[in-house]
């Protein structure tokens, strides 16, 4: 698994064994050795070479891709929670995971934002709420 994604990652990311080995200050016969599965790094090294290859060290050791949809690590930061049904009057259930992530209870208001090329987006309503205020507030002391 670890070796697999090693291998994923780095080729996702267009880098040698050479640069990732630069990277992580090690020759490229390690990166080879931990590719191939033959050896693991230290954990020193596991997560240099999780910064190097932008995902967590978490990911990097357990990804599994039926965990996302049979599909690669996302770079740190980034989510696939699954695929959600439209119900009869336009509702979705939000994934458990992304509901935990992102702190979501029941009766909490979601602002639905959308973009003509780059899809929609849920915020919570108090978050967009202070994001708001604080651009208003930016426009009042720079007289706008």
């Amino acid at each position: 698994m670890f070796n697999e994604n090693l291998v994923q990652m780095r080729k996702l990311l267009g880098m040698t064994q050479e640069d990732l080995a630069e990277k992580v200050g090690v020759s490229r016969q390690a990166i080879a050795k931990w590719e191939s599965g033959d050896s693991l790094p230290d954990l020193e090294k596991s997560k240099l070479l999780a910064e190097a290859l932008d995902v967590s060290l978490d990911e990097l050791a357990n990804h599994e891709p039926e965990d996302n949809l049979g599909l690669g690590m996302a770079p740190k930061g980034k989510h696939l929670f699954g695929v959600v049904n439209v119900g009869d009057k336009g509702q979705i259930v939000i994934p458990a995971k992304a509901r935990k992530m992102f702190d979501i209870s029941p009766g909490d208001s979601l602002v639905v934002l959308g973009d003509d090329n780059q899809g929609m987006a849920l915020l919570k309503a108090e978050h967009f709420m202070e994001m708001a205020n604080m651009i208003k507030q930016m426009s009042k002391k720079n007289g706008k």
